[in-house]
């Protein structure tokens, strides 16, 4: 559940999630509780809660699976509180980094959190040390073999939707929108039937840091641990992978 991916690395993001199926689906469970509880269980009338009913899509959860855990959202089935935490920091030569998490224990959370950055080499920074470098933008995956559209009447689609921007690889289309917009091109691209990959508002990084084969493997190593403790959500760097 990292933030802007080329396709090879979603490739790498769905075999680990294929591995850690049971976790990601948790961690989307908690998203469609939050959601729930700020909006209401109706997405009709909750825009973030359709926004995450689609990232959950995306990442191949069953329906079923959704709306039981919109329905025990809505009903006293977990009275847990979480809130929601953005921390900031670096990783391996200064690569910026945002972890999205929400939890019922703060203290644990952050202990959690700067420990991972710790073990990694890296360090936890103040709020608004990196942030300033990502700006928040709607992206949506398209698998290339998913759809029979072709490459124009996909990049008409999607601008005509209100995109602003359409990228075309081997092998997929990515499309990013303004936060603003994102729902709306969304629903557009869903009322062609197309799946996605990915479909969820990101931190974008507006400029991205190389690295050696050496120290890309210690900032792997710092994702992979923050992504796997139980409170975060979303890890979002500007690492040139």
């Amino acid at each position: 559940m990292s933030g802007h991916s080329k396709w090879h690395n979603i490739q790498a993001k769905k075999g680990k999630a294929d591995a850690a199926r049971g976790k990601i689906f948790t961690k989307l469970g908690r998203e469609l509780l939050i959601a729930v509880k700020q909006g209401g269980p109706d997405p009709a009338g909750n825009s973030k809660l359709k926004d995450v009913i689609a990232k959950c899509k995306a990442a191949n959860m069953p329906n079923d699976t959704i709306n039981n855990a919109i329905k025990k959202a809505a009903g006293e089935g977990d009275n847990k509180n979480y809130e929601e935490i953005v921390y900031e920091g670096y990783g391996t030569n200064g690569v910026a980094v945002i972890v999205e998490a929400s939890t019922d224990n703060k203290n644990r959370t952050a202990a959690d959190v700067r420990h991972a950055f710790d073990k990694a080499g890296g360090n936890l920074g103040t709020t608004g040390c990196v942030s300033y470098l990502f700006t928040k933008k709607g992206v949506i995956v398209i698998d290339k073999t998913t759809t029979n559209l072709s490459e124009d009447d996909m990049m008409m689609l999607a601008l005509d939707s209100g995109a602003e921007d359409f990228e075309s690889t081997d092998e997929c289309y990515e499309i990013t929108t303004s936060q603003a917009d994102f729902s709306k091109v969304r629903e557009a691209l869903e009322a062609q039937n197309l799946e996605f990959l990915e479909a969820e508002v990101q931190m974008v990084p507006s400029t991205y840091i190389a690295l050696s084969e050496q120290d890309g493997e210690k900032m792997q190593r710092l994702i992979d641990t923050l992504e796997d403790l139980d409170d975060v959500m979303n890890v979002y760097h500007n690492w040139e992978e």
